[in-house]
């Protein structure tokens, strides 16, 4: 009686070079994994490898194929060292993702893994989306956000991805994080693996568990004197105003290294430990990309330069490195001090958005026109007095929404968009003002802190009394980009223009609110807070009026061709023409527009998806 031989003793690099194949659908080189490709990844996946590490840190750039990376962990698992496996990603909706658009083509078109997990279409194949069943082990997938999924079996393997965006806790549960590693204390053997791009630093969680790390970094020899280094965007270079003849420069020599060399050089580096731990950590930038050149990277920075926001994410995503604020809070003063005179409306507004801000004795709004790469302009702060639970309050809400506002050059433009708070004591009341104005792009909103929260949601909710379409604002990403704007000195890109004859309380309450950080379930947090005494509603409807502009999704390039050419920009829509728009599908963030079919919006006006 023979026996089947048991399979290789590998590592993970040598598996995925012997036998992982990438699929057409979610790589841009498929065929044969190669490890020399971007060889850096033979240290990170043989350190998974490696019987005397149970933690793997991984703080990286995008753009440098840690996706497959963590495709080829679980491959090699399930094709040569069975074992319970989980895979953690911030939301059930990525999670869901991953596993359609990731494991699924890898289970189909690597040869090793084929019948290794049964057919979906089998009758208790122990193969759903989210849970896959094989011989010794599973992969189980699940969101950071679902306490269900985390504490319901043991894990030997965990794979933690994206680790800054996930909640600080799961429910009621606790840290994600946290409960998930609990799941291995029974394994000997365990893994832990955590990756992520950075976020703001003292509150990214990839950043402090780099920080524990051996925090190991990835040298190259100069292909001209030698000299070992790590690459480091300081020593990127370029003449003035040529972003494009960007080259790397030796830190030792100073000698510029063509794309070419760059890409050999990774090819023959090493990873080296900088301090002493039991936890290994590796950093990358996406200058070992060779997927990148450094050229793309420096146009890349020069347009990201351009605003704070921008900056922020260039840093996180292109450098791996996380963002330093550079100031807690704005001063009121200084904005006062910069205030402008202009008779009516600039020329150079393009889109008119509103935010309003519910009181229990009246209405708060702000309207503000945005111009090219949302430079913007406070064109009024009106109060409306009155009890919001009256119909009249509502009434004078909408003839002001529905004013046009006349530029300098004449042109009329109307409110593009409107949100109107929702979270006070008159709840219902603007549901009802929002429900039969939706059309008009007038939106009930509610704003959510936490991080990770986006500023305009992709769907709306209608969990509430009456069904409306409410909006779950991201209230803090809003305030960081109002903030970071409110620091811009000079007139251009982000720039916030205030009028004269502005109240100073205006400027007190547009910058009352304070970033503090605060520990959330034991996990620093940044929060915005409001001093006692002071006031925020300019904040807030500036805050609003953000989000409605992000709901928008507007086509600047076509507005800045259409005046270029001498001509206004396109014929702004009636109410006539609103009110005989389609119905708008519910749950959709921006209701009036079809995307499929170019949405009435984009084929009437050609300037707003």
């Amino acid at each position: 009686m023979t026996t089947a031989a048991p399979p290789p003793k590998l590592k993970i690099s040598e598996w995925a070079d012997r036998y992982r194949r990438l699929s057409s659908e979610s790589s841009a080189e498929p065929g044969q994994w190669m490890t020399r490709r971007a060889e850096y990844q033979r240290g990170i996946m043989d350190a998974v490898s490696d019987p005397g590490v149970d933690r793997v840190v991984l703080m990286t750039s995008a753009q440098i194929g840690k996706t497959e990376l963590l495709n080829n962990i679980v491959g090699f698992h399930i094709s040569q060292d069975p074992s319970p496996i989980l895979v953690m990603q911030p939301t059930l909706d990525m999670a869901e993702t991953w596993s359609k658009d990731r494991l699924a083509p890898m289970l189909r078109d690597t040869p090793a893994l084929s019948g290794r997990v049964a057919d979906p279409r089998s009758r208790d194949s122990g193969n759903t989306l989210l849970h896959k069943r094989f011989n010794g082990g599973h992969v189980t997938v699940v969101g950071a956000n679902s306490a269900a999924g985390l504490a319901s079996r043991p894990i030997r393997i965990v794979l933690a991805d994206e680790v800054d965006r996930y909640p600080a806790s799961a429910g009621t549960e606790g840290d994600p994080l946290s409960l998930a590693i609990k799941r291995t204390t029974t394994f000997w053997n365990r893994r832990v693996v955590m990756c992520s791009t950075p976020t703001v630093k003292g509150v990214s969680r990839i950043e402090a568990a780099f920080e524990e790390s051996d925090q190991r970094r990835y040298f190259v020899a100069c292909p001209h004197c030698q000299h070992e280094q790590h690459l480091v965007w300081a020593q990127v270079r370029w003449p003035e105003g040529n972003p494009a003849d960007a080259q790397y420069h030796c830190e030792d020599c100073g000698a510029g290294w063509t794309d070419a060399e760059r890409r050999a050089a990774v090819r023959w580096g090493k990873w080296r430990a900088t301090r002493a731990s039991d936890v290994v950590g590796f950093h990358l930038n996406e200058i070992y990309s060779p997927w990148s050149s450094v050229a793309d990277m420096a146009v890349a920075f020069l347009a990201a330069k351009r605003s704070p926001e921008t900056l922020k994410t260039w840093v996180n995503t292109s450098l791996g490195e996380t963002w330093e604020e550079d100031a807690e809070r704005v001063d009121g003063h200084s904005l006062m001090d910069r205030v402008e005179t202009w008779q009516e409306c600039p020329n150079e507004v393009l889109v008119i958005t509103c935010g309003v801000d519910v009181q229990d004795d009246r209405l708060e709004i702000e309207k503000a026109g945005w111009g090219s790469d949302e430079e913007s302009w406070s064109l009024d702060h009106k109060i409306i007095y009155g009890d919001p639970s009256s119909p009249d309050i509502w009434r004078e809400l909408d003839e002001y929404l529905l004013e046009r506002t006349k530029r300098a050059d004449g042109t009329e433009l109307p409110v593009h968009a409107a949100c109107v708070d929702s979270g006070g004591h008159h709840t219902q009341a603007v549901y009802r003002f929002a429900k039969d104005r939706v059309r008009r792009r007038v939106y009930a909103i509610k704003g959510m802190g936490g991080p990770g929260r986006p500023v305009w949601p992709r769907y709306a909710s209608k969990n509430n009394k009456g069904r409306v379409n409410l909006f779950l604002i991201g209230v803090d990403a809003a305030k960081d980009a109002v903030y970071a704007r409110l620091k811009i000195r000079d007139a251009g890109p982000g720039y916030c223009h205030f009028p004269s004859g502005r109240e100073p309380h205006y400027f007190e309450q547009l910058t009352a609110e304070v970033v503090q950080t605060k520990y959330v379930k034991g996990f620093p947090q940044r929060v915005y807070v409001l001093p006692g005494g002071m006031r925020n509603e300019a904040l807030d409807c500036r805050v609003y009026a953000y989000a409605a502009l992000q709901s928008l999704n507007v086509r600047w390039g076509h507005l800045l061709a259409a005046q270029a050419k001498d001509r206004p920009p396109p014929k702004p829509l009636n109410t006539e023409q609103i009110e005989a728009a389609p119905a708008s599908p519910a749950g959709v963030s921006n209701p009036p527009v079809n995307r499929r079919n170019g949405g009435w919006v984009e084929r009437r006006s050609g300037w707003l998806r």
